[in-house]
């Protein structure tokens, strides 16, 4: 991938109202910043919140760090494995209910986790803040502006054809 072409990009998590929304405006920003021509969504692997805003708590701390966070959640549907070149899951429930709707290899070659652009932090996925208190919310975010940096870095490099 090179930083001339445009880049589609998908993050998910479960619900679609906190990690996955936060990572699509924490992206879509740095991205921004960086001159680089993406279109980035968010989608859960379930429904459960489908058509509601992101979690008020998410977009508080995003916004305190001047994110905005504008999307509705949706569920992940098969025409997203066409429509974006990457899909990006927040942890390995996800990443496994992704790989589980693959139908081919390229289809199941898209799928990464979000850790494995992580360049300061160590974590082994983004944890889901939903259940816990401001702190959550606010790693979250960290982790999210430490790991789109990596993913604009591995995006933008002439010496890689893929993120694999």
């Amino acid at each position: 991938m090179n930083q001339h072409k445009s880049h589609r990009i998908l993050f998910v998590c479960l619900g679609n109202i906190c990690r996955s929304p936060a990572a699509e405006a924490v992206f879509k920003a740095k991205a921004k910043l960086q001159g680089i021509d993406v279109f980035v969504d968010s989608a859960g692997t379930s429904a459960w919140h489908q058509g509601e805003k992101a979690d008020s708590r998410m977009r508080q701390a995003a916004a305190a760090r001047g994110y905005q966070i504008t999307s509705f959640s949706r569920p992940f549907n098969r025409n997203d494995f066409q429509n974006f070149d990457l899909i990006v899951a927040m942890d390995d429930l996800n990443f496994d209910d992704l790989k589980e709707k693959a139908l081919t290899s390229e289809e199941d070659q898209k799928i990464v986790r979000m850790r494995d652009f992580l360049r300061h932090h160590r974590s082994d996925h983004i944890p889901d803040p939903y259940y816990g208190g401001a702190d959550g919310f606010n790693l979250v975010i960290d982790l999210l502006e430490d790991a789109s940096e990596g993913l604009l870095k591995v995006i933008t490099s002439p010496a890689r054809d893929s993120v694999q």
